[in-house]
């Protein structure tokens, strides 16, 4: 059926009809639309949930430690400052082997106060042990969100569900929502590996000896290898019911690229129209839009950029002392070629800012006539 939603209705959409169990919320711009339908839904018998309103996103994540060790499904959303808040416990989640689902809504960090799209939030995360997923529009929020319980619940690691604020989470589109047996078929209901059971009692998170800590963190690191085997095959099955797929990575046009623009988020979405506009005049140019972050698809994208001369890596996001977190990666994942595209990094949109065709025009222009990049990142209109 198709709706107009916002993009934080598509998630809550997708965790009714996941029949999340237990909600914890605490409302922070520019997430509070989540958790409010989410409420809604509990408070109108749509959702048969336990809707936990709590005093702090510290406070969010812990309740939901305790909920996800008991054997049940668990969602909340946050943004910014609030996941920041949480960070102590994202460590808790991944090495408790906790399947949490979280909607994380790209917001900058503070100070300056700003409440718009910024994806340094969340990729200050990645080591968290946290699969993330970054998303472009309503709809692939709305199917990412019921993969993520899926994917979740299958290697016993939380996964957090990526949208860039604003652009996406308060902008309304046509999304195609789903009926309760399509998802049913998909997304069967919660089979805990493990869990608290006064029936049968045993001790979590208890303190570890140097003899057994290295073997924990390994399986979370075989977790997310599993998570990225596992990814491809789930989305077969998802298209399978629902006729759509995104990938870990999306190429567009990369076939004979020359210059290959990689995005994620929002941004990808104009930078179709450039590639439109471009392609129209003859140039040989290509996208990579990048879905899964964590795991990191280096092989999948080595492949894909393996063929290309320049590469310009488009990052809503930066890593001081270091540079833009995407374009690390991209090049991470590139240094095994004897033969290597030329990788230019290019800073845009921090803070909300806009990033128009015409701003991605002059990245691709910058690019195509550069040999190589002037600087080791580029601030893409910015004052200084």
């Amino acid at each position: 059926m198709k709706v107009v939603l916002e993009g934080s209705h598509s998630v809550a959409e997708a965790v009714r009809l996941a029949k999340a169990e237990v909600i914890s919320a605490y409302p922070i711009t520019p997430q509070t639309h989540i958790v409010e339908r989410l409420s809604d839904f509990c408070a109108d018998g749509s959702l048969k949930a336990r809707f936990l309103r709590v005093e702090s996103e510290h406070s969010a994540l812990a309740a939901l430690l305790g909920a996800a060790s008991a054997g049940v499904r668990t969602f909340t959303a946050t943004s910014s400052q609030g996941l920041a808040l949480m960070h102590e416990l994202l460590h808790w989640a991944s090495g408790a082997r906790l399947p949490i689902v979280m909607a994380e809504v790209n917001r900058a960090l503070a100070p300056g106060w700003n409440i718009w799209a910024d994806q340094t939030d969340s990729l200050a995360q990645r080591d968290t042990g946290w699969i993330q997923l970054y998303c472009e529009t309503g709809q692939e929020v709305l199917d990412t969100t019921l993969q993520a319980f899926r994917l979740a619940e299958h290697v016993s690691l939380p996964v957090m569900v990526v949208l860039d604020a604003f652009f996406l989470s308060h902008t309304y589109e046509p999304v195609d929502v789903p009926d309760r047996q399509e998802v049913d078929r998909f997304l069967p209901p919660f089979t805990p590996r493990f869990q608290l059971d006064t029936q049968n009692p045993c001790a979590f998170n208890q303190m570890v000896p140097p003899d057994a800590y290295m073997e924990m963190r390994r399986s979370i690191q075989d977790g997310m290898e599993e998570a990225l085997c596992r990814f491809p095959e789930l989305e077969r099955e998802f298209q399978e019911i629902f006729g759509r797929s995104y990938g870990a990575i999306e190429p567009i046009g990369c076939e004979d690229a020359e210059i290959i623009l990689v995005t994620s988020g929002t941004i990808t979405s104009t930078t179709r129209e450039l590639v439109l506009q471009l392609r129209s005049r003859g140039e040989k140019v290509g996208i990579l839009k990048i879905k899964l972050f964590r795991p990191f698809p280096s092989e999948a994208i080595r492949k894909c950029l393996q063929n290309a001369r320049k590469i310009a890596v488009i990052d809503r996001n930066f890593s001081f002392g270091a540079g833009g977190i995407f374009t690390q990666e991209v090049r991470a994942a590139l240094c095994e070629l004897s033969v290597r595209p030329v990788v230019f990094s290019f800073i845009a949109g921090l803070g909300g800012r806009d990033v128009t065709v015409s701003t991605l025009e002059n990245i691709y222009m910058q690019t195509k006539e550069q040999d190589a990049p002037q600087q080791e990142s580029i601030w893409v209109a910015c004052g200084r």
